[in-house]
């Protein structure tokens, strides 16, 4: 490793310890639950529906991902999707709660649980996104291709995107708008990467309507809420002029195609706790809920 004067650093004059040690509420957003340990912080239960499906999750866009998946299957027809969406207050801790660490140790949304799965026997719970996307795809034989080439295709993509999301979400999007102070190493070196990303994905969509070819499947509802959340310039603030967005056509128009789709419409709603509160669906139980429990008819006067 070439050597480096401390003075260079940054701050100036820093070294890394020999052995790190943790600085509770280091800077930055987030500080305040990030912690370098596993395991629950509090005793707290789950609570359950009536619905096989439960889902505990929150409208980031790797939350997001699941409830469009459940609200296509509910649109193509399969009516055993139909699930119960209860929100995780990741800023309040719920995902440190006992409960949520018995569905996903790692204590990240989404988390699901199907008490009702294929072959019967006890629950099921199911963690990570892209694992909650597969099962579900297996569970109702949708979305997701049986033929060989195509269904390899489709998974190149949805692991991608596992991949690749990373640095546009804990690189990017940590240094351009979370970050305590701005540090035009970092923001550069992940804008190059997340440029780089958008163009791998505007060079694929030229030939192809959707990510895996012609059809619509799982890897365009894993990759949309990130790519095409920044392609609409809704993600980070202004993050969207910053990386002109505007220039990867092929994005744009497949983020256009995907966003006015009604199932992904009613899917970024659900357990949405912020922005326009005709689009908040804190909690979902049943499809008659987007007509009468948002926000907005919840509560007409904006108090808390």
């Amino acid at each position: 490793m070439t050597e480096k004067s401390p003075a260079d650093n940054f701050p100036a004059g820093y070294e890394p310890p020999k052995v790190w040690t943790w600085e509770k509420g280091n800077g930055g957003a987030f500080a305040n639950i990030n912690r370098p340990i596993a395991g629950p912080t509090h005793d707290k239960d789950l609570p359950v529906g009536k619905h096989p499906l439960q889902l505990y999750s929150l409208a980031t866009p790797n939350g997001v991902k699941v409830t469009i998946m459940l609200e296509e299957l509910l649109a193509a027809g399969h009516a055993g999707a139909e699930y119960d969406a209860w929100p995780i207050r990741i800023g309040d801790g719920d995902q440190f709660g006992s409960g949520f660490v018995d569905v996903n140790p790692n204590s990240k949304i989404p988390a699901l649980m199907d008490r009702a799965p294929t072959g019967g026997g006890t629950p099921v719970r199911v963690f990570e996104s892209a694992s909650i996307l597969l099962y579900l795809a297996e569970k109702f034989g949708a979305f997701l291709s049986g033929e060989l080439r195509a269904r390899t295709e489709t998974f190149n993509w949805l692991f991608w995107q596992m991949g690749s999301a990373p640095f546009l979400g804990g690189g990017f999007g940590h240094f351009y708008a979370y970050a305590p102070m701005r540090i035009q190493y970092a923001i550069d070196r992940y804008a190059m990467e997340v440029k780089r990303q958008l163009d791998v994905l505007d060079r694929r969509l030229a030939d192809n309507r959707f990510v895996a070819g012609q059809d619509y499947t799982i890897a365009d509802m894993a990759i949309w809420p990130w790519y095409g959340s920044l392609a609409q310039n809704k993600q980070y603030g202004d993050a969207g002029t910053f990386l002109e967005v505007e220039t990867y056509k092929h994005v744009q128009r497949w983020t256009a195609e995907i966003a006015a789709r009604p199932a992904v419409i009613r899917g970024r709603m659900v357990n949405r706790l912020t922005g326009d509160p005709s689009e908040q669906l804190h909690e979902r139980h049943d499809a008659s809920d987007f007509e009468t429990k948002t926000q907005d008819k919840i509560n007409p006067a904006g108090t808390e």
